[in-house]
């Protein structure tokens, strides 16, 4: 028996199942996960781990010194200001330069001592010396 519609891609019909026809695609498990693929964000966590300790590995002499300058600077300003002006030292704080933030003021009045620190990394210490007003004082 001869059909005289014929059924598909021209005519824009689908053919009816029929033996020759395998069975539907079957879907994936996880519609965001492509099959065969393995390692998901992990491998990206701990190259971006390594990158970042590269980096900080690279600029930890840049911030060290940073500190330092930084530290040297706010203690001499500081001990200008709390022994040659006769200001307090949280009013001498006010004082610093946007970006100095980070640097804290400490001093001690029987030696009068004041030092600038940078947590963990720099620590400098000015003292005052009468007629010569405020001297740092040489690195250990």
């Amino acid at each position: 028996m001869n059909n005289i519609n014929p059924t598909g891609p021209t005519t824009g019909e689908t053919p009816a199942p029929g033996p020759a026809s395998g069975p539907p695609p079957s879907k994936p498990a996880h519609p965001l996960k492509k099959p065969g693929r393995s390692g998901g964000c992990l491998p990206w966590v701990i190259g971006l781990g390594i990158l970042f300790a590269i980096f900080a590995v690279w600029k930890f002499p840049s911030f060290k010194a940073q500190a330092e300058l930084g530290s040297a600077y706010a203690a001499r300003v500081g001990c200008s200001c709390r022994y040659v002006e006769g200001r307090s030292l949280e009013s001498c704080q006010t004082d610093f330069v946007p970006g100095m933030e980070m640097i804290s003021l400490s001093e001690d009045p029987a030696t009068k001592t004041v030092t600038g620190s940078v947590p963990l990394l720099a620590s400098r210490s000015a003292r005052y010396a009468g007629a010569s007003g405020c001297l740092l004082r040489p690195e250990n």
